[in-house]
């Protein structure tokens, strides 16, 4: 109980700081902050009951991974509604990339081939894949309606919609991964990862954590790259241009 105590109180201190700060400087997203910090607390103590409730049954893990999905999905074309087809596609391209990386870091197994590598995987890539498709998805918004006299000199002269944005589809996937290649590029030097730190918490040791945290970072990647790659192909011909 001592231990849930100081947990309650640490993170209304933190939060109450972040709440000050924001506020104080005119920032915004003050109140976000609180809403976050809630959903946050009640989310964990619902998934933490029902992961009991996973690893008794393991045929329930297909529940819990569709949930993941569809709420990655949902927060990210939310985020990307301005584009038209934006909830097809986010769909295709975060199934596509956390597929091929779950697929082959459980399945194959680079990783040991349980239940509970399954969720904490699953978890991870399909988050992933959300946070790429959003930044994709904003990134080529932003290009289309900064570029927009570019692409249309473009169609001027007979170009079709998908060659006028291409560049700026590059682009936005490029920029899309520069998170998860930073956070790749400077772990165990900047960060001690989420993975590799739980690993460590939950009595694994440090070459095991390291394993699971390399795989889980590499998988990432493969899993971004994907989907970056699909979304933008699949939003990147635009029929009628954002205003």
């Amino acid at each position: 109980m001592d231990a849930w105590i100081r947990l309650a109180v640490g993170c209304l201190v933190l939060a109450g700081i972040a709440v000050a700060v924001l506020r104080v400087t005119g920032t915004g997203h003050h109140r976000m902050v609180v809403v976050a910090s809630v959903r946050a607390a009640l989310q964990l103590a619902v998934v933490a009951a029902a992961l009991r409730g996973v690893f008794a049954a393991p045929l329930a893990v297909v529940g819990v991974v569709a949930i993941m999905f569809g709420v990655a999905c949902w927060t990210a074309t939310r985020r990307i509604g301005d584009l038209a087809g934006a909830a097809s596609a986010v769909v295709l391209s975060c199934a596509a990339g956390a597929l091929v990386s779950v697929g082959l870091i459980v399945g194959a197994p680079v990783l040991d081939r349980s239940v509970r590598d399954l969720v904490a995987v699953s978890g991870i890539v399909i988050g992933g894949t959300m946070t790429a498709a959003t930044l994709a998805g904003r990134r080529l918004i932003d290009g289309i309606r900064r570029r927009r006299d570019e692409i249309e000199a473009w169609l001027a002269i007979g170009a079709t919609p998908r060659q006028a944005v291409r560049e700026i589809a590059r682009t936005a996937a490029g920029e899309a991964l520069v998170p998860a290649l930073d956070q790749t590029r400077t772990v165990g030097l900047v960060t001690l990862p989420g993975a590799f730190v739980g690993a460590l918490l939950g009595g694994v040791g440090a070459a095991g954590a390291a394993r699971f945290q390399l795989a889980v970072l590499i998988g990432l990647l493969c899993a971004e790259s994907i989907t970056v790659t699909v979304l933008v192909y699949r939003l990147g011909a635009p029929d009628v241009l954002i205003d």
